[in-house]
């Protein structure tokens, strides 16, 4: 933070390629299945088929428009599609029989990321992705992606129901939490990505919307419960764009049940009960109480808070808060990220805002903030704008954190 001006990261954007522009980052032996598939694809996103496209892969108007809107970097998920997949990587099903050639296609964007952050490496940390289906081959990915400078760290695929993997809390993952451990490297898990396919009836897109974030959510307790950080206490887990204010009771919620497995395993517990064989076993594997865990391992990319999860910042920890943009998304709060800003913390100490708006940011992927405060000195929200309330969301503000009546969810 620059002396009357906040240093703003923003710790979820997105980008990709052009779709046809992949093709350099293919392997050659794919070129022809690439220029056969690509013939036929249709996208079905407007916002990638639109004039305002082009900000995923245009970097002189990306980093334009980020200093416009106040921040000055930001940590960069997948947004455009890549290579022989039916659409974003984020959303997709895992794949069976596709398995190969989508690999081939993340790799490809990998390849691109790494170009493309290297064109402002000091405001850029590119989050990159592997799929499960082959542990060895992820393994491989996340050391070729550290190499290239990737330091956004890896993108955790779901393994929503009926996908055929094994569940995340499975110890056959553990050579990936190694590798990220030994490597130091974040594992994101971004929402819309864990959901099963919900089909095509009229309530598919409100259910979808229900649950969702329950269903990212749960990458949290499998790693716990499954002892992954038990046997990897230098692993970090962070949780994007699926909101803050869940946390406080989703680790309450946790903390008790693995408080009643723990005693009725150990049978600490004054009455022994039918609970005993639910426990077993587990009492040594979990490790610590999940909300230590939390406390010690686990961050949130809190994209655009919301001015009801602005209280909760203790509970959650205030070292855990990652201020998102979600640009360059609808739903983002781009060109308003000041007014974003100022909804959501308006009266909060100046220290506070400093942290969740970039400094925790910062220590989690690794920017220079000697680097990015004399820019933001510059083009960052004054301390004074974003404590000043907002009287009124701007009239054409797309971003959800503008909506009026929120509320705490379940989860």
């Amino acid at each position: 933070m620059s002396e009357d001006r906040y240093t703003v990261i923003s710790a979820d954007c997105h980008a990709g390629a052009d779709l046809l522009d992949y093709k350099p980052y293919l392997e050659k032996r794919y070129h022809d299945d690439f220029d056969a598939w690509a013939a036929t694809y249709v996208n079905p996103y407007e916002d990638l088929l639109a004039d305002t496209a082009d900000r995923n892969w245009n970097s002189a108007r990306r980093l334009a428009e980020l200093e416009a809107d106040g921040i000055v970097a930001e940590v960069v998920f997948p947004n455009t599609i890549p290579p022989f997949f039916p659409s974003g990587s984020l959303v997709a099903p895992p794949p069976r029989e596709e398995f190969e050639r989508r690999w081939a296609g993340l790799r490809a964007h990998n390849r691109w990321l790494a170009d493309f952050c290297s064109a402002a490496p000091d405001r850029r940390a590119g989050v990159f992705q592997i799929l499960l289906n082959d542990v060895e081959e992820a393994v491989r990915e996340i050391g070729w992606a550290v190499g290239a400078g990737l330091r956004g760290g890896l993108l955790l695929p779901g393994t929503p129901p009926g996908s055929g993997l094994p569940e995340l809390y499975s110890s056959s993952y553990d050579p990936i939490w190694a590798v990220c451990e030994e490597l130091d490297v974040p594992v994101n898990h971004h929402a819309g990505s864990a959901s099963p396919p919900l089909g095509d009836e009229p309530a598919a897109r409100a259910v979808f919307m229900v649950e969702t974030t329950w269903f990212s959510h749960r990458a949290l307790w499998h790693l716990v419960f499954g002892g992954a950080f038990r046997r990897h206490p230098g692993l970090k887990l962070v949780l994007t764009e699926q909101g803050s204010g869940w946390i406080p009771g989703v680790l309450d919620m946790l903390d008790y049940y693995h408080g009643r497995l723990v005693a009725a395993a150990t049978k600490a517990s004054a009455v022994a009960t039918a609970e005993s064989k639910f426990g077993a076993g587990l009492a040594a594997s979990m490790g610590r109480a999940p909300s230590e865990v939390w406390r010690s391992n686990c961050f949130v990319g809190a994209s655009f808070m919301r001015p009801h999860e602005v209280p909760l910042r203790d509970r959650i920890g205030l070292d855990k808060i990652m201020w998102g943009s979600d640009y360059p998304h609808d739903e983002g709060t781009h060109p308003y990220s000041r007014e974003g800003l100022r909804l959501a913390y308006a009266g909060v100490p100046r220290e506070e805002v400093a942290a969740m708006v970039g400094g925790n940011a910062a220590r989690v992927y690794g920017f220079d903030l000697s680097v990015l405060d004399p820019l933001a000195a510059k083009v960052g929200p004054t301390v004074q704008e974003i404590a000043e309330p907002l009287p009124q969301p701007p009239a054409d503000a797309t971003s959800p954190v503008f909506a009026r009546a929120g509320s705490v969810r379940v989860w």
